[in-house]
């Protein structure tokens, strides 16, 4: 079976731009099927699948937050901790105006608009996590020092089971 080539989206020319080591992970991409689809075709932990959702504040100020795959965000928690009155998630359409990607499809690298990340601290301690590469039916596999190291997110715990 041939090996099959990197798309070439958004987020894997800001990935080769930064010189970021990261893996191709093609899969069979399911309709809302989420994390725990990728996860299965994958044969990862789910827990090492990131999910990138892009957010607003009650300004509607677009904000990116990234959490494992097996978590939800706590959106009145997250709300606390960044001082505004309100989070809640884009629908897909503004999620996609902000980010220039469509959902279950979409990368926080290459963003059409720069907003600000957060991202769920227990992330950091992993050895590998798989996130989006910028298409639907494709993840990127990398060390989270260097999602870090490129997105500079802002650590936080916001994650609940």
């Amino acid at each position: 079976m041939a090996k099959q080539k990197t798309p070439v989206t958004a987020a894997v020319r800001m990935l080769r731009a930064e010189h970021v080591i990261f893996s191709d992970h093609p899969y069979n991409y399911e309709e809302k099927g989420g994390t725990s689809v990728s996860s299965r075709e994958l044969g990862v932990e789910e827990h090492s699948v990131i999910k990138t959702l892009v957010m607003e504040d009650e300004r509607r100020k677009p904000l990116i937050v990234l959490m494992h795959g097996d978590m939800q965000v706590s959106t009145k928690e997250l709300a606390r901790i960044i001082g505004v009155k309100q989070v809640s998630p884009c629908s897909p359409e503004v999620a996609q105006k902000h980010s220039g990607y469509m959902v279950g499809g979409t990368s926080p690298f290459g963003t059409r608009f720069t907003m600000q990340i957060y991202m769920e601290e227990t992330i950091a301690g992993l050895s590998k996590i798989y996130i989006n590469g910028g298409k639907r039916g494709y993840l990127v596999g990398m060390a989270p020092e260097e999602l870090m190291r490129v997105l500079k997110p802002q650590l936080l715990t916001v994650g609940i089971r």
